[in-house]
Formats: structure tokens, sequence, C-alpha cells
């Protein structure tokens, strides 16, 4: 064999292992395992916008119109998708009149700054601990 050239059988195994990497990189890694918390939290509030959106007599196509996104984006948030971005559940939350923390303007802000505070107490970094337990 000459120097350089690779037998078929080693291409065919290389190809292989090439679409074995990418299905593995762009399928397998890109799913995300959520909490059962998490997507109850994003059921419950794709059903708050959906409610608060029929109370409006609104469709999807208008507040999807009024957020800036798809029909099948709105229809992601209804349905609780945790695939959508979080300034988009809150942008379509927030236009249909979803209350989201305190309805008070001043409490929310009081509550900020209450969190706040407590950040600022923290440390701006955490390390992780390590437990020397040999004995």
């Amino acid at each position: 064999m000459r120097r350089g050239r690779r037998s078929p059988v080693i291409c065919e195994i290389n190809f292989s292992l090439q679409c074995l990497y990418r299905y593995y990189c762009f399928h397998v890694s890109a799913e995300k395992v959520l909490s059962p918390v998490t997507l109850e939290a994003a059921r419950l509030l794709g059903n708050r916008v959906a409610l608060a959106r029929r109370d409006r007599r609104w469709t999807i196509a208008e507040l999807a119109e009024r957020v800036g996104v798809s029909v099948v984006t709105i229809r992601k948030v209804e349905r609780g998708d945790p695939s959508v971005a979080l300034g988009t559940a809150l942008e379509a939350a927030a236009l249909v009149g979803v209350t989201l923390f305190h309805g008070d303007p001043a409490r929310r802000s009081l509550e900020a700054e209450v969190v706040q505070a407590r950040l600022a107490l923290l440390p701006a970094s955490v390390r992780r601990r390590v437990v020397d337990d040999d004995f």
C-alpha cells in the first residue's frame, strides 16, 4: 500500500465514527433532562397564559403578533414547552396580564431590593468544597 492512502475499510470505520460523533453531539447531548418541578412550572405558566388570553378573547395569532413571535411559539408557550426562550414566555404572560410576582409595583421593587441585599452578603463566586475524609 502506498504511504498516505488508507484502505477502504479504515475509511468506512472513520466515516462511521464521524457519523456517530455528529449524532451524539447534535441529538443526544442536546436533550436536557429537566426535573418534574421544572416541567410542572412550565405547564402551569402555559396554562395561565392560555387562560388569560382566552379571557381577553385574543386569538393565538393576535398574541403572537403582540409578542413578536410565530403562532407556533405561542402554542409552545401555552403547552408549557420548556424549550421556549424564557423572555418570550414571560413577555406573553405579561401581555395577557398573568401576575408573575407581586401585582403591586412597590412590592416588587421592595422584593428586588431584598434579593439584591442578600446577594450582596454572599460571595460573588462559589467554589466546590473539597472534603478531606481520608482517615
